[in-house]
């Protein structure tokens, strides 16, 4: 954009902050309450693909130097070790655990394995995501 659009660009910085909070927030309240590791991968990707909008691809992938593609396969790894992990024990694939620990400055904290996969899932739709959209946004 060669417009003079500084109410946008300033406002946009304070939304995409908003954005990634709340994405944070589905992402960890997604075993016990909707959310997760999906809707939280899919809200990064929206506060991603605002601010190129906004600004451009290349200052985008300036603020945020990763290769996407990389995200994808580091996302699939972790969903599949962790439901992989589940054999150790000799449980079934996917097997859920969790636990209560006692964490220093937290307190009484519930750590799940679920979280785990969350995590791969959220990377890979991340990554999924954003590797559409830019190559879609370099092609125009």
């Amino acid at each position: 954009m060669k417009a003079n659009d500084v109410i946008l660009r300033t406002a946009v910085k304070v939304i995409v902050f908003i954005v990634l909070l709340f994405s944070v927030y589905l992402f960890l309240a997604g075993h016990n309450a909707p959310g997760g590791g999906f809707i939280g991968g899919l809200m990064t990707s929206s506060a991603l693909v605002l601010l190129a909008l906004t600004f451009d691809l290349k200052t985008l992938l300036k603020a945020v130097p990763f290769n996407y593609r990389w995200i994808i396969g580091a996302g699939l790894l972790i969903a599949v070790l962790t439901g992989a992990g589940s054999f150790l024990f000799g449980a079934p694939f996917l097997s859920h655990a969790f636990g209560h620990f006692e964490l220093p400055i937290l307190g009484d904290a519930e750590l799940a394995t679920a979280t785990l996969f969350d995590l791969g899932v959220y990377l890979a739709v991340v990554g999924v995501t954003m590797t559409i959209i830019l190559t879609i946004g370099e092609d125009q």
